[in-house]
């Protein structure tokens, strides 16, 4: 699992106080992996399904369900988170923990989803309007492990 932005950190300090908001997402990638799914969001442009992990909930739980409800998609996470970091989702919200899980799932596979915010598949040589650019760096990677370090087209 890579961290990012201090996510180690962060944790020693949440372990001192209550642990929200915490979120969860899923890099969804091709079995080819040379794609991944995103979804619109009003605001973050194109990101990883994902959201905040509700009370009484696990993290993992929190993916999978996001992942449910944004794209229609019903896969199983691989083992194990894929990355962790600490991010401001908003303004107004303290810097917040989250865990991003994977999955692969075929790109013929139907997506539906939330209302006005439409789910799609994104080459992962080219770029996607998000304001997460480094996001793009970081599924690459991973993906890059996940296909065994044979050549994939972006690395």
């Amino acid at each position: 699992m890579s961290e990012y932005n201090g996510a180690r950190a962060w944790l020693e300090e949440a372990r001192q106080h209550p642990m929200e908001p915490l979120a969860a997402e899923v890099w969804v990638m091709d079995p080819a992996f040379e794609h991944v799914l995103l979804v619109k969001h009003r605001v973050r442009g194109w990101v990883p399904p994902g959201g905040k992990v509700e009370m009484g909930e696990g993290p993992r739980a929190a993916a999978a369900r996001e992942l449910l409800e944004e794209t229609g998609l019903r896969s199983d996470l691989l083992p194990g988170p894929a990355a962790v970091a600490v991010r401001s989702y908003r303004a107004d919200w303290s810097p917040t923990l989250g865990l991003s899980y994977a999955a692969i799932a075929g790109r013929d596979v139907p997506l539906s989803g939330e209302p006005n915010q439409p789910a799609a598949w994104f080459r992962l040589d080219v770029g996607w309007d998000t304001v997460f650019p480094e996001d793009r760096e970081r599924i690459r990677a991973y993906a890059g492990r996940l296909a065994g370090g044979r050549a994939v087209g972006f690395l």
